[in-house]
């Protein structure tokens, strides 16, 4: 996956309420993604956008508590059992991740394409489930992986169930952040929440990387959990677009309406994949 190219944003000194510290040491442990095997102190500062000084303070509290391993030999920092123990635990005890993931498995297979969970974590997506066919050909994402927000099926399902409010927020920083790409962003966008309204689902087709097709759906669990999106999708060749909007799409929402059964008690949490009934207008997909 891609490095991160700007500091990661932290809450402003408007939020009166947040510990800096703690702020900080979020954004240190935040720095890590599913491509570094280790950081030093420079990546570190250009990622987090802190003073050296306060790197070396907050690292050796981090390590002192387990959440940092340093390796003297490199002069590197990799990510301790703490940090592995505590996202492993809030993905564990996720009811709706727990009972989607065999759903999207049963669908990996079935589509030969992959299929993913995401929720947001700033202007970006970060993976909590991916599924894969068992082909030698798929997308090589895995949890923990993060993805534009504005440029993804994902993140654009995302938004697309978001109020208003919350999504003007999001809409205003990636302006900020990507100023000179402001008119296909917020195109893209527009067209997302149209499709959504329309369809029930989004496409993205070659937007991210141009050899990438999928669709989207977001999902909103009646339980209160937060909000997700799911997607169906894959290279190209494995992933057309017509294959996209004729099959992928309908199984996508299918899997959606099984997953709310599922959650809600009117499908056991114990039967097979499939074992729901196919979408109807009874059910909204727009949350």
């Amino acid at each position: 996956m891609r490095k991160r190219n700007k500091p990661i944003v932290a809450p402003t000194s408007e939020d009166a309420g947040h510990s800096s510290a703690l702020v900080r040491g979020l954004q240190i442990l935040r720095a890590f993604t599913p491509a570094d095997a280790s950081l030093g102190n420079q990546d570190l500062i250009e990622r987090t956008g802190l003073p050296k000084a306060t790197i070396s303070r907050l690292t050796y509290t981090l390590i002192g508590l387990g959440y940092l391993i340093y390796d003297q030999s490199l002069g590197r920092y990799r990510v301790g059992p703490a940090t592995v123990s505590l996202g492993y635990s809030g993905l564990s005890s996720s009811a709706v991740i727990y009972m989607a993931k065999p759903l999207m498995q049963a669908l990996a297979i079935d589509t030969g394409v992959a299929v993913a969970m995401g929720m947001r974590d700033g202007l970006e997506m970060v993976y909590v489930a991916n599924c894969r066919p068992e082909t030698p050909v798929t997308l090589r994402l895995n949890v923990g992986s993060r993805l534009p927000i504005w440029q993804t099926s994902m993140g654009l399902a995302y938004m697309a169930a978001m109020e208003d409010a919350a999504r003007d927020k999001i809409v205003s920083k990636l302006v900020e952040a990507h100023a000179d790409r402001r008119d296909v962003m917020l195109s893209a966008i527009d067209r997302a929440r149209e499709s959504y309204a329309r369809q029930g689902f989004v496409t993205s087709f070659g937007e991210w990387y141009s050899y990438i097709n999928a669709v989207g759906i977001p999902f909103r669990p009646t339980d209160g959990s937060q909000l997700v999106a799911i997607t169906c999708g894959g290279i190209k060749d494995l992933a057309p677009v017509e294959e996209c909007l004729d099959s992928f799409a309908p199984r996508l929402k299918e899997l959606v309406a099984e997953l709310q059964g599922r959650l809600t008690g009117a499908i056991s949490p114990f039967a097979e994949p499939g074992a729901g009934q196919s979408p109807s207008d009874e059910f909204d997909f727009r949350g």
